[in-house]
């Protein structure tokens, strides 16, 4: 491995120690039976059931490779382990955030542009992972294969009873929580407590409000996130206005019980929270909606993001093999398997059976009509969820100013390094900073 490459993977992976039985095994082996062993490792603990049934089926079905796929707990630090080890596996499964952008800055994935099934992707979530790349990079890293969607959930039977519409303007849905209010009825719950939830209206409302690429304008010094995210930071508050009272003080798990509960007609957070929400109420009619936070209903967009991607590893000596693995893994009653294990939207074009609860947004599914969540860019270090928390909380004349200038005060100091190779690339590459 090239010395560059070893710091950043040091960087990326810091000081883990950890050590898995599957950092022995190597990659692409060849067994004593000739068939080309092709691991994989994926991330998603709550679907390890469908991938064993995947590889199950594949390994029935192919003679002449062995697919192994490992879904160990804390799946990203063992990942980190090997990496650092330079004990890799043919293929990863991990979500699109900064975690992927640090991997692929540091040149472990191969470009994979010569694979055909990458036509098959739908162009939005391709465009969402070049946005994830710190700077331009030639070619294609990663297929994306399932995603997730955020907006706002909504108990069904109580709309219909109280002939209430779904808003597709952010005065609409202003209007909607009154109507909601005056009848005695908590329009929202948030459940703030634990921090990341904060996130959830956050990234759902700023995907209307401000550029899909605003964490690389403010990196190549074009914008500032004082300018980018004042409205955005304006209505995440409003929400409070029409919300349990101090809703720092209950928990993710108290959100899901009480809108399972019929305690809020409305609960801002992904479709990831159904099962916990069904675990209380299985019964529960639920439909969801995109959040509306703009005034002009054709700039909605829904707030998905790429959830589970696949990338090959630079390393991997068999190529063909792995590309044989992905075609498996994207054959349309695969990806409906995953679909129905998992209630996700799939990245690929075609036409899927999706659950019930996201009927709401499937016109914008079906369209492409969507943007990544903004936290995807957002360094860990930097905890914005902990200071989204901090501003809700505060009541200061003066809050949101400050909000602003600490979030523009931070991006520089936890980003220092990717603003100046971004900027570097921009000096060499002036025809990309238009």
């Amino acid at each position: 491995m090239r010395r560059d490459v070893k710091a950043a993977l040091c960087a990326v992976c810091m000081a883990v120690t950890a050590v898995s039985p599957f950092l022995l095994s190597g990659c692409g082996e060849a067994e004593e039976s000739g068939k080309t062993v092709i691991e994989m490792l994926q991330y998603k603990q709550e679907a390890v059931d469908i991938f064993e049934q995947l590889e199950e089926e594949f390994n029935a079905s192919h003679d002449d490779i062995e697919l192994r796929i490992d879904s160990p707990n804390d799946a990203t630090t063992i990942l980190k382990t090997k990496l650092i080890r330079e004990e890799y596996p043919d293929i990863i499964g991990i979500g699109g955030d900064i975690t992927y952008s640090n991997f692929l800055d540091a040149d472990l994935f191969m470009d994979i542009s010569d694979y055909p099934g990458l036509a098959d992707i739908k162009e939005s979530y391709l465009e969402i992972n070049k946005n994830l790349e710190f700077v331009p990079k030639e070619g294609v890293y990663a297929v994306p294969y399932m995603a997730n969607a955020a907006g706002i959930l909504y108990n069904k039977d109580m709309f219909e009873e109280h002939g209430w519409e779904i808003p597709t303007t952010w005065d609409e849905f202003v209007a909607l929580c009154e109507d909601i209010q005056s009848e005695g009825i908590l329009p929202l719950y948030l459940g703030f407590r634990d921090t990341w939830t904060c996130l959830a209206p956050w990234n759902a409302i700023a995907v209307d409000l401000a550029p899909a690429d605003i964490c690389r304008q403010v990196n190549s010094g074009t914008a500032t996130f004082t300018d980018a995210y004042r409205e955005v930071a304006e209505k995440t508050k409003t929400l409070l206005n029409y919300a349990e009272p101090a809703p720092v003080s209950y928990s993710y798990n108290d959100a899901c019980t009480a809108f399972a509960r019929g305690e809020s007609a409305m609960y801002t957070i992904g479709s990831y929270a159904v099962p916990q929400i069904q675990s209380v109420n299985p019964d529960m009619n639920i439909d969801s909606f995109v959040f509306p936070a703009s005034n002009t209903a054709e700039e909605n967009l829904l707030n998905s993001g790429n959830d589970l991607e696949f990338m090959v590893m630079a390393a991997c000596e068999h190529k063909e093999a792995a590309y044989e693995v992905l075609n498996f893994l994207l054959e349309d009653e695969n990806v409906q398997q995953y679909l129905d294990d998992q209630g996700a939207v799939p990245c690929k074009k075609g036409d899927f059976r999706l659950s019930s609860v996201l009927d709401g947004m499937k016109e914008y599914i079906e369209e492409g009509k969507s943007a990544d969540y903004q936290d995807h860019y957002y360094p860990s270090e930097m905890a914005v969820d902990a200071m989204i928390q901090t501003y809700l909380l505060d009541d200061s004349s003066d809050a949101l100013d400050k909000f602003l200038t600490r979030f523009d005060t931070d991006w520089v100091r936890y980003n220092r390094d990717v603003i100046r190779k971004l900027q570097d690339y921009l000096e060499e590459h002036p025809q990309d900073a238009a």
